[in-house]
């Protein structure tokens, strides 16, 4: 037996990306199944701010649908989708009619009906619009909403729709014969009854989608009103890493947003970076930060906008539902608060991660190293120390004294970026439930106790310096004691357990979050030895890019969000672990892998894409069919790996900038920015670099 999809107790199923075409320009964004007409299914439809403003603008033309024959993306946030409309009177096979329709995030679209053929053609043309004017909350669920009456404009040709959440509008913008409106309960119509078409003539329509959620969120990040605050680098080199760079900077581009309030009235915007489209279009603190991060290399503008618009936000009292407590760096910031189902239920603003508060701190360390203002550093200096405190003291409540997360109920269960409710399971295949101390969590918080050591030693603040650095030494042997389990076979004797739960039981089985440990510090030589030797084998390296999971553990699924698919960001945060490190053949085999498959997704590298086995004669890598694209952290991927391969790590202590440059990757690349000045690098086939245009007092160190 079973149950019918439409009984209650039956869920609606999250919709599918993969095959959506997606354009954006943050906060709005499109989305278009491939034939560009929009008919109120699924996902479809014209967004901004998490609302959705129209899910149905179907065209017909003699009362038939034009036939589509090609999908051409025109940017981040426009494409154009052309169609024919034959007519069973020609005498040729040839079509004579092309239609072709510009989507623009943000804006509408336009459509342009030609007659490339040899007689007048007269045709009746209809485009049916409707909306449910649902949120993307509801739309993420699966949930169908109830179409919303529309009335017919009165200041211009279009139709409106109003509802108690939301409002949206569409007019026709296009000079010329208005068309014949008519409206109702299940949407409205927009009517050119006789449009004549000589040989050679077209007709263009546009169409301005606009509207809001009510009542519009106070102080919710907007569209940014100034250029991306970052440098476009001049890139000669290995071609896929080119082409991933140059795609990952346009999706940027689309996915930045602005914080309203400015630390100056007169001063620059507050960018920071969404976390991606389309469920995740705001600001996200993990996301934005590792997306700031990435992006050093280019310039600290970014990483400026991202600490302010999140010092802002910055936790100030304990409160349960928020799951906010003082010191604490914010999550996910919405409009509204929004049930997802299931049982989670999340406040507009809410604090449930145990992540981004550590790497909200390192941001700060590593934009002071790469040349942020001072007046930046030191006025965000008291936000760190308190986000700081605030891992100190979580981790002080602790009886084995890790940072570990304790979700409330209704909240997010598992709070890293490996944050799906199976997300942690043991090499047995069973679910391991929190609280939970993340193998990579201790590493974030080593850093930023490290990291922020420093810059408060070039305060002038020993006391509190040396504070953290003794914290941070205990905790380094904390990790050491706790983390470690025995291989029973593999590449290496032991490797690092996922976490650790209550009483120090260890979670086991080889998964890609001890590679986020390579950067950070916590590990010794010996270790980053092993950890790097697992990275680089068959269970974890994809050929594609890396594992989640290993794939000789029970459980593993090359299309399971965190158990065993390949995630784009983490294969380059562990590509930069491995070049730190100086394990620089492991970390070639991840790059070749990821920019293989770069070619397959265009280059825009989506949130994550299957982990099923490279072979000789494997097909393509499969796209995780539901997966965010374009995406932040993925975007900024390319960025990452340039930097890591020319392995640039700047001392602004000592004036210095240091470069170990992995073999085999010759490239050469302008538009770096230290210290705010632009910079060029240079890399032979063995490694050999050069820098020219240092800022002045700053030399290159060679390791």
């Amino acid at each position: 037996m079973y149950e019918s999809a439409d009984s209650p107790s039956v869920r609606a199923l999250q919709p599918l990306l993969h095959d959506v075409v997606i354009c954006v320009m943050a906060p709005a964004f499109a989305a278009s199944p491939r034939d560009g007409q929009l008919r109120g299914r699924s996902t479809e439809g014209f967004y901004g701010h998490d609302r959705r403003l129209l899910h149905t603008a179907c065209l017909l033309i003699d009362g038939r649908e034009p036939e589509p024959i090609g999908i051409q993306p025109l940017g981040p946030d426009q494409v154009r989708f052309t169609s024919v409309h034959r007519d069973p009177r020609d005498r040729t096979n040839d079509p004579t009619v092309i239609i072709e329709r510009v989507r623009t995030a943000g804006e509408g679209e336009s459509i342009l009906v030609r007659n490339v053929g040899t007689v007048i053609r007269r045709l009746h043309v209809e485009l049916a619009l409707a909306t449910d004017l649902a949120d993307i909350a509801d739309v993420k669920r699966g949930r169908t909403g109830t179409t919303v009456r529309c009335t017919t404009a009165v200041d211009a040709p279009g139709l409106d729709w109003h509802s108690r959440t939301g409002r949206a509008h569409v007019r026709v913008t296009q000079p010329g014969r208005a068309p014949e409106v008519t409206d109702g309960p299940e949407g409205g119509t927009l009517t050119w009854p006789r449009v004549l078409l000589r040989p050679g003539e077209s007709r263009q329509i546009r169409l301005a989608v606009s509207g809001s959620a009510v009542p519009e969120p106070p102080g919710h990040p907007r569209a940014p009103s100034s250029p991306a605050p970052w440098s476009e680098p001049d890139v000669h080199g290995d071609r896929r890493l080119m082409a991933l760079v140059r795609t990952g900077l346009g999706d940027l581009s689309a996915l930045r947003l602005a914080d309203p309030e400015r630390t100056d009235p007169g001063g620059p915007e507050d960018q920071f970076i969404a976390a991606g489209c389309p469920w995740y279009l705001t600001l996200f603190g993990r996301d934005s930060i590792w997306a700031a991060r990435m992006m050093l290399p280019l310039g600290t503008g970014l990483a400026r906008g991202t600490l302010w618009a999140l010092a802002r936000r910055q936790g100030t009292a304990h409160d349960v539902f928020r799951e906010e407590a003082p010191g604490r760096i914010l999550h996910e910031l919405r409009p509204a608060d929004v049930d997802h189902g299931n049982g989670l239920f999340l406040p507009s603003r809410y604090y449930g991660s145990v992540d981004a508060t550590p790497l909200f701190v390192t941001l700060l360390v590593e934009a002071w190293h790469w040349g942020l203002p001072d007046a930046d550093v030191d006025a965000l200096l008291p936000y760190a120390e308190r986000a700081m405190d605030w891992v100190v003291e979580t981790s002080a409540a602790d009886e084995d004294g890790l940072l570990r997360y304790y979700p409330r109920a209704g909240g997010l269960r598992h709070q890293s970026w490996k944050d799906s409710d199976d997300a942690v399971r043991d090499a047995a295949g069973r679910p391991i439930e929190p609280p939970l101390a993340l193998c990579e969590v201790q590493g974030y918080a080593y850093q930023a106790a490290s990291g922020l050591a420093g810059l408060l030693a070039a305060r002038g603040k020993s006391r509190e310096a040396e504070r953290l650095a003794g914290w941070a030494r205990d905790l380094r042997k904390r990790f050491a004691e706790c983390f470690w389990i025995p291989a029973s076979g593999g590449p290496a004797p032991r490797y690092v357990a996922i976490a650790v739960g209550q009483e120090l039981s260890q979670v086991s089985g080889p998964a890609s979050n001890m590679g986020q440990l390579l950067s950070t510090g916590i590990l010794d030589p010996d270790g980053s030895h092993d950890v790097a030797a697992w990275l680089a084998h068959p269970e974890l390296n994809s050929g594609w890019g890396l594992r989640s999971r290993s794939a000789a553990v029970p459980g593993f699924n090359p299309l399971s969000y965190h158990g065993g698919s390949v995630w784009t960001h983490d294969t380059a945060i562990a590509v930069q672990g491995l070049c730190a490190t100086g394990h620089h053949k492991e970390a070639t085999l991840l790059v070749d892998g990821l920019l293989d498959a770069a070619p397959h997704f265009s280059y825009r590298m989506p949130e994550l894409y299957a982990g099923d086995a490279r072979t000789d004669d494997s097909p393509a890598p499969l796209a995780y069919p539901a997966a965010c694209s374009p995406q932040g952290w993925s975007a900024a991927s390319g960025v990452a790996v340039l930097a890591a391969l020319l392995g640039l790590k700047p001392d602004v202590t000592h004036r210095t900038l240091r470069l170990n440059p992995a073999p085999r990757w010759p490239m050469s690349v302008g538009g770096l920015v230290l210290a705010g000045h632009r910079l060029t690098v240079e890399v032979d086939g063995d490694g050999r670099a050069e820098v020219s245009d240092l800022p002045p007092g700053w030399r290159v160190t060679h390791s």
